[in-house]
């Protein structure tokens, strides 16, 4: 096994920048130099997809595998995972920030995940058909064709595996475009489904940024599909992109602003700490983070006051540390937007209760922030803003809060506390989210369908049908004879 940060990998080899570019990518926690990548650019991309198209053919090792020789090698892959966990841990948290224990609970899950999506290799299956006449009719689901994987940098393990390996268990072939920010574990995985025994071409991996990488590879006329998981702003010029030279599939996840419901009938010492967590976790650098808190009126005052007393006491620091439960955000860039964020909360008139402020001059640290009497109006309650950031807002009844918690363009997820199964139950059939969770928050796993509804995205990955997105449907009718 060969792994290089200075190459990109193509067609099974790694190879230099056409133009001998390199970037220089991050340690979080104090920001200092990790290392410098090749920076790939169109000249790059077209010698990646030309390699995907080829590893495509009909007569290519790949297309010629049978199904389940393609689970064995993803199933190889995902083992490997599993022998190098804690070397992919240790770098996803050097070149992402996130906290060493979350990034080895991360990698540890993934392994799962990749074995789940590995098997659904040879599970999908067409139909026959009862057409009228003498006829019969079937239908083939075969791979759509050379897919573009563009990878957002707050969860770079888990959702390289989960694109990935659901594009190949399709027998599709991909190129990847990891995040700037975060690109050193797409490009050791790389090394790992060689060494599973991946055929050349099937998989390249090109480190770059959005309007040379991202941009040649949205707009490739021999790329069949994107898929893409980012911010909705990015979202919204790759769907326009997938339409200029071909009409590619995409599938699109985009973040969202999820609200999180709290009834007067909550148990405190659960919904407290478990809205925290929905917000905190991963520096709140997560997508379906719990950024807008409602909690019914008769608990207000008391819910505030244990959710602030919870943010003081949250150790933020290096994110190698067992005892730290923040760590930094992903990049400057990242630390100011939420700055600024927080200050047009004040601006806005939302109550500062705790935090707000950057932490030291080195590094990309924020205070556990929380904000109460937050209106619905306000940009910290209708804008992503991708940070520790809690804001609280009041409602009254449950009718009410339904409205107002579908009264936004993102829908990718919900919760709810209460002990009233009716309430919970008329909430999760009226909210408009593509993932629901009751008295808990970010219940997920690979054999469950994820993705948004609204402006959060398009289609849906994980699940028994999240390869689908990946295949095309062919109905195929043979005329019968009349009669023997």
């Amino acid at each position: 096994m060969y792994f290089n940060s200075k190459q990109l990998f193509i067609d099974n080899e790694w190879v230099d920048a056409k133009s001998g570019k390199t970037f220089d990518t991050y340690y979080p926690h104090d920001g200092s130099i990790i290392a410098k990548v090749a920076e790939g650019d169109k000249a790059d991309i077209d010698l990646a997809v030309a390699a995907a198209k080829r590893a495509f053919h009909r007569n290519s090792e790949w297309r010629l595998y049978d199904a389940s020789k393609r689970r064995e090698i993803l199933t190889k892959f995902a083992d490997l995972v599993a022998r190098d966990a804690s070397y992919l841990a240790e770098l996803e948290s050097y070149n992402n920030g996130m906290l060493l224990t979350m990034a080895n609970y991360i990698v540890n899950m993934s392994v799962g995940a990749g074995q789940y999506l590995a098997s659904l290799a040879d599970k999908y299956h067409g139909d026959t058909i009862p057409l009228d006449g003498e006829a019969f009719s079937y239908t083939l689901k075969q791979p759509v064709g050379v897919c573009g994987l563009i990878l957002p940098w707050n969860g770079p393990i888990p959702i390289f595996i989960n694109k990935v390996v659901t594009a190949l268990a399709a027998g599709c072939t991909v190129v990847v475009k990891p995040a700037e920010q975060t690109p050193l574990t797409a490009l050791y995985l790389a090394s790992l489904l060689k060494e599973a025994g991946i055929p050349a071409g099937v998989v390249n991996v090109v480190p770059g940024f959005g309007p040379g990488a991202g941009s040649s590879l949205t707009h490739h006329s021999d790329v069949a599909k994107i898929s893409f998981t980012g911010s909705r702003e990015v979202g919204m010029l790759i769907q326009q992109a997938a339409g200029v030279n071909n009409l590619k599939r995409v599938t699109l996840e985009l973040g969202g602003k999820s609200p999180l419901v709290i009834m007067n009938d909550a148990d405190l010492d659960i919904a407290v700490p478990t809205a925290a967590a929905a917000i905190f976790n991963l520096s709140g650098q997560v997508c379906v983070a719990a950024s807008r808190l409602y909690v019914q009126a008769d608990i207000y005052d008391e819910f505030v006051k244990r959710a602030v007393e919870h943010a003081k006491k949250i150790n933020v620091g290096d994110p190698t540390k067992s005892d730290t439960t923040q760590g930094p955000q992903t990049d400057e860039a990242t630390l100011n937007k939420i700055l600024e964020y927080i200050a047009l909360g004040k601006k806005e008139g939302a109550k500062l209760m705790t935090g707000g402020n950057r932490i030291g001059k080195t590094g990309y640290y924020v205070e556990p922030t929380v904000f109460a009497d937050v209106k619905d109006d306000m940009t910290i309650a209708r804008e992503e803003i991708f940070g520790p950031v809690q804001s609280i807002l009041k409602f009254n009844t449950l009718e009410e809060v339904i409205d107002r918690a579908n009264n936004t363009n993102y829908g990718l997820a919900a919760g709810i506390f209460t002990k009233n199964v009716n309430n919970a139950l008329q909430y999760a059939k009226h909210v408009e989210a593509g993932n629901v969770w009751i008295n808990g928050y970010l219940i997920i796993g690979p054999q469950a369908p994820f993705g948004g509804f609204k402006d959060s995205g398009l289609g849906r990955e994980n699940g028994k049908d999240c390869i689908e997105e990946y295949l095309e449907v062919k109905t195929v009718s043979i005329a019968l004879p009349k009669k023997f």
